[in-house]
């Protein structure tokens, strides 16, 4: 007797991520579009008081016991704590919440836990601190390494800080990542490369370098800053970075992420592989696998509201299922920024759908040079990378 499997069902559920957010931030800085929010303390201190960071934490433990049974027995393969400025919980705060995690989930013994950490909220030792706290790999909003570029960006932090911050991460992990921007407000090419070659110097074992975009509900997104590099200068800014990189011995696997081998960020490579993540957190959002459906789910937003929400069980604000019509987008919105694509039978297995629902859209990109193609997968060509909104659009249902 042959059993045909209904569609959209899943015949294996993908690998499991956590992410948990840390709202705070010492400054908004006017391109940020995270749930990121303005320490505000009484007397105006600079500083995340310890009963707030407390408070926030029983709240993650909360909405993490109230998650166990969507997840019951899946195992955790990577952590990523951001924000906000995770940097500005204490030390012993980020122990707690380490320690949390692993009395509730089977955390895979080589886990990545990966912590975003601000050069403005950088002292000595305190990376040594999350280290020991069980963070193995580091992430650094540098942005840019010119104080003039750091200033216009928003940012709390200087030049010799940033470098301060790299030469302590270097000395407590064996892996970490370096964030970098481009077509930044004055700049030019020559800045561009007085940049790389900073960046360049420190070796890191990954690099994330992102175009500068201007997003809705931004002070930049309501006023531009004056000096923006136009298209073209900005579309020589990437041939630079690309260059640049593979000239150091970083390998761009993401449209926007160079590693070195055996340095790729795995957190990421599962979220642009449609893999799933269980997010907590203040606006954190999850998506989650059954085999019969898949949801995706978004915290209550205002860490206060979260909190109290929280605490209550119900930190969740809403869910709702991935229909079956969106599940193609979904999934090339991720996989197709990855410079070695997606595998056939991985589409099949994590959106519950034949190759048959994406035919046409392979075959116009094929058509229009921006997708190539085997008989076991799928990947962007290199006009592809540079159109990438134009490839992920054509799985857009009308």
């Amino acid at each position: 007797m042959i059993t045909l499997q209904r569609p959209g069902a899943l015949s294996a559920l993908p690998p499991l991520s956590l992410y948990v957010h840390l709202p705070w931030c010492l400054r908004k800085c006017p391109y940020c579009d995270f749930n990121s929010h303005e320490v505000r303390e009484p007397g105006g201190a600079a500083v995340l008081s310890p009963d707030i960071e407390t408070r926030y934490l029983d709240a993650l433990r909360a909405d993490l016991e109230s998650a166990l049974p969507l997840i019951w027995g899946r195992r955790v393969h990577s952590v990523f704590i951001g924000g906000g400025t995770p940097s500005l919980f204490s030390p012993a705060g980020i122990d707690r919440l380490l320690a949390d995690v692993r009395a509730r989930l089977p955390l895979d013994a080589q886990a990545e836990i990966t912590l975003e950490a601000n050069p403005g909220t950088f002292e000595k030792d305190r990376f040594r601190a999350f280290r020991a706290a069980g963070v193995n790999r580091l992430s650094i909003g540098v942005q840019s390494f010119d104080d003039a570029k750091l200033q216009a960006l928003g940012r709390i932090h200087s030049r010799d800080q940033a470098l301060a911050a790299i030469d302590e991460a270097r000395a407590c992990f064996d892996t970490f990542n370096i964030d970098l921007m481009y077509a930044l407000p004055g700049q030019t090419l020559a800045d561009l490369h007085a940049d790389l070659d900073l960046a360049l110097a420190q070796q890191p074992p990954h690099l994330s370098l992102y175009h500068l975009t201007m997003e809705p509900n931004t002070v930049f997104g309501s006023r531009p800053p004056e000096g923006l590099p136009d298209d073209d200068t900005a579309f020589d800014m990437l041939d630079v970075v690309t260059e640049r990189t593979a000239q150091a011995g970083l390998q761009r696997y993401e449209v926007s992420a160079y590693a070195r081998p055996g340095h790729r960020c795995w957190h990421n490579l599962n979220y642009w592989q449609y893999g799933d993540y269980l997010g907590i957190g203040a606006g954190a959002h999850s998506k989650l696998s059954f085999p019969d459906r898949i949801v995706r789910q978004v915290r209550w937003r205002e860490p206060g509201t979260y909190m109290d929400k929280a605490t209550q069980g119900q930190a969740c604000s809403n869910e709702t299922p991935v229909a079956l019509a969106d599940r193609p987008f979904e999934f090339m919105m991720n996989a197709l920024r990855l410079k070695d694509g997606f595998e056939f039978d991985r589409y099949t297995e994590r959106t519950g759908l034949t190759l048959a629902s994406i035919q046409g859209p392979l075959a116009e990109a094929e058509a229009k040079g921006l997708l190539a193609r085997d008989l076991t997968r799928a990947w962007p060509t290199a006009r592809g990378f540079d159109f990438l909104s134009d490839l992920q659009g054509l799985f857009l249902k009308d």
